[in-house]
This record gives structure tokens, sequence and C-alpha cells, in this order.
């Protein structure tokens, strides 16, 4: 989802100013990132906002520009009964990355229950989204957590198939909400800048600009945007691309200004994995624009 600003700035010369040309390119696992910034290869990317702090960590001096995605994860189950994490208590949930965003967020809504795993709530870890998908689609799991554009995808193969019906139960932002008011939010992804690009300010203050823009964009136009990021992620239909907009709009704020809520995130991450920010939390530095 916070690739679809950048498949805009790509494709309608939003940094005509700075550059003639820009390039996307997708990366798919924390390795291959690294190895593109070392080889300054990427200049700014879209990435979960735990991977700049680790690279911070480990010495590279990259910035988070902003952050985008704020809710993009779903309880989904095959009963209609169930609205709400509450109602799974004493049943079992697929959750995927057990030990990344998607199962700390888990271990925290249990925790603000006071839920034992494996008492109040057993939880079976695959090792991705898809994969919980398909255990939805043929009936070995009843309820599953997905983020988009998976959910939506889901759905979308649904109307093409009969016998199975899968619900939208809650929205993880939602359950966060209710779960932790005073921490209502959870910054999950967003906009990080190279080392090399965050020493031009001027750039980096540009790119950020442009990407909001084009998130807005994206909002204000989720058909044209939905048809833009198939061109990209020609797997993925169309109408599901629509639907994922759709239920999770990207809300883009600087990293400056949201810095009380990373740190949030980051000091419950130090807790629960501290190996996903390189064991300690980011400078100062990490937060100017």
């Amino acid at each position: 989802m916070v690739s679809f600003p950048l498949f805009r700035m790509a494709e309608a010369g939003a940094l005509m100013p700075w550059t003639r040309k820009v390039t996307f390119q997708f990366w798919t696992s924390g390795e291959q990132l690294r190895a593109l910034l070392a080889n300054q290869q990427a200049d700014f990317a879209a990435v979960p906002v735990h991977m700049p702090a680790n690279l911070q960590a480990r010495g590279v001096a990259v910035k988070l520009v902003s952050v985008s995605a704020w809710g993009v994860h779903w309880l989904v189950s095959s009963d209609p009964a169930v609205h709400s994490l509450d109602d799974l208590k004493g049943q079992e949930l697929v959750v995927p990355l057990r030990r990344e965003m998607p199962g700390i967020l888990i271990d925290e809504l249990m925790r603000a229950r006071n839920w034992k795993e494996g008492v109040d709530l057993k939880i079976v870890a695959v090792r991705d989204f898809q994969a919980a998908a398909n255990m939805l689609l043929t009936g070995r799991a009843r309820h599953a957590l997905l983020a988009e554009p998976s959910v939506a995808a889901l759905f979308v193969r649904l109307r093409e198939q009969h016998g199975v019906k899968l619900y939208r139960a809650q929205s993880l932002r939602q359950a966060w909400a209710e779960s932790f008011p005073k921490q209502p939010e959870v910054p999950q992804s967003g906009l990080m800048a190279s080392s090399r690009s965050a020493e031009d300010q001027a750039l980096t203050q540009a790119v950020g600009q442009a990407y909001a823009q084009s998130a807005q964009w994206c909002k204000a136009h989720v058909a044209d945007c939905a048809e833009l990021a198939h061109r990209y992620l020609p797997q993925m239909p169309v109408a599901a691309l629509a639907e994922a907009i759709a239920h999770s709009p990207l809300d883009v704020r600087p990293a400056s200004q949201v810095r009380s809520q990373l740190e949030a995130f980051y000091r419950l991450v130090s807790q629960r994995a501290p190996e996903l920010i390189g064991g300690r939390m980011p400078s100062e530095a990490f937060y100017q624009p």
C-alpha cells in the first residue's frame, strides 16, 4: 500500500525539478534492501517503520521521512457472529509473521486483555499473508489476521467461487484504539531516505511533499490509482486494489511530527523483539526533516 504513491510519482514526473528519470524497484527482503542502499541503487524506499530504525542501529545514516500507513491489518473470519478480537476468546487465530509487526500487535492486544496464548487464544503461526488466506479459503482455518491489499484480493477471489463465506470482523486499528485509548495509533509503514539522500535536506523535503501529494491523489482518485497500481502489480485485480485503497486510506504525516507515536512503538518493539530495531532506539537525527 505504501508503494502506491511512489507509482504515481514515477508516472507523473513529480520530481522533474530534481531528476529527469525516476525508476521504481520492488524489494523482497531486508537483505536485498540493505544491498540496494549499500550500492547506492536506492534513494528512497517504502518500508515498515522498524526497518530504518534497524538500519540506523547498524550505522547506516538513514532517515524516516514520513509515516503513511496506520492500520492495514484486519481480522477476517468465516463466522458472521465475530465482530471483534474479544469474540475470538478460546478459539484459534492464524497469524502471519509471528515475530514481526502482526505478531507483536496481537501479543499486545492479548496482554491488554490478560489473555494467555494457548489458553485464551491459540495462535497458529504461518510464513506470510498468502498462506493465511489460503487456510481460510480451504476451510483449514476459521479466523486469520490479514493485511491490505491481501484482504481485498481474498474477497475478490471469493466473489468468483462459491461455498466459502468470509467477513471483515474488525480492523486492528480499531481494536488497538479501543484497547489503548491513551495511545490509539500505531505507525506501521512509511517513506525512508537513504543516507546519501538524507544529506540533501531540500531534496528530502521535496520528495516527502511529492509523496504526500501523490497519496492524496490516490485517495481522491481511487479507480485511477488502482489502475496505476495494477500496472506494477499485475497479479492483483484492479477491483482488489481499489477496495484496499478504500479500506486503508494512506494518511501521510512527517516523521518529525509523529515522533512521540514512533518512539512509543519502538519502545514496545524493544520489549518484544529488540532485534527488529537493532537493539536500541533511533537517535534524534533519525526524525529530523
